[in-house]
């Protein structure tokens, strides 16, 4: 996941972080941990109980959770980029990441190689809103938004009797039935939630400060949200070393 601000940049004082954003966006980096932790386990591990949980992950309500809990990131990720001038640093840095976890990927398992992932996505849709959207009006955000997410919606429709053969659109969300990956997140709907994210954040957080003015103290849950692009840069490594150590894979 993507290390995005919650903070006002002030040339005068020390930025202030909005703990709320980081709060949350820490609760959405931990589960995103012990989803990948279940995956390691029953994919690679062969483990199917662990945590007091039977590991199912085609179950829908493991589905549902990847889903909410990574729209839940990608929309924080549109309030944070109101917060801060920077998008466009942002955006190329998270690319670069990106690149290093397609490569590593690529090495680890050829066929599941993560060619969009979520930081692919992230960084898109920060370079596309600094370009395009940093100076629109929230409402225009918001419409263009549920307009992005209605057209993925549709999308299956519109393709309909048209064979996919290739790939190269993948970013859209349009593949051939052969496509895989161990982590895809397509621009339709996830720049759509991005969108609407930015357009809460420039009405809710026009301001530019916390919503609630009872700060939270200091938690692992808000440290990992102030980190999330470190902690997905390495939690994989440090898992399959764990799982490796006990013996339980071959890398």
């Amino acid at each position: 996941m993507a290390e995005t601000p919650a903070r006002i940049e002030s040339a005068s004082t020390v930025p202030a972080r909005i703990w709320e954003i980081d709060f949350l966006r820490g609760l959405a980096i931990l589960l995103m941990l012990l989803y990948h932790a279940g995956f390691d386990l029953t994919e690679l591990a062969g483990i199917r109980r662990a945590f007091g949980i039977v590991w199912d992950l085609n179950r829908p309500g493991f589905q549902i959770a990847v889903v909410v809990f990574a729209g839940l990131f990608i929309l924080l990720c549109g309030i944070s980029s109101t917060l801060t001038r920077s998008n466009f640093r942002r955006g190329w840095r998270l690319l670069a990441v990106a690149a290093l976890v397609t490569a590593a990927s690529f090495l680890f398992n050829r066929e599941e190689t993560i060619y969009f992932g979520i930081l692919h996505c992230l960084g898109v849709c920060i370079l596309i809103y600094g370009a395009a959207f940093q100076n629109a009006k929230p409402r225009l955000l918001a419409e263009v938004g549920l307009f992005v997410v209605g057209l993925s919606f549709a999308l299956p429709a519109l393709l309909r009797g048209t064979p996919v053969r290739f790939n190269w659109l993948a970013p859209f969300g349009i593949i051939s039935d052969t496509f895989s990956s161990f982590d895809y997140f397509p621009l339709l709907p996830w720049f759509g939630i991005f969108l609407i994210g930015a357009a809460l954040g420039k009405t809710l957080y026009a301001g530019k400060r916390s919503l609630v003015r009872r700060t939270m103290p200091a938690n692992v849950i808000n440290f990992a949200g102030r980190h999330t692009l470190l902690i997905y840069v390495i939690h994989q490594p440090v898992f399959l070393a764990i799982l490796f150590v006990l013996g339980r894979i071959k890398l």
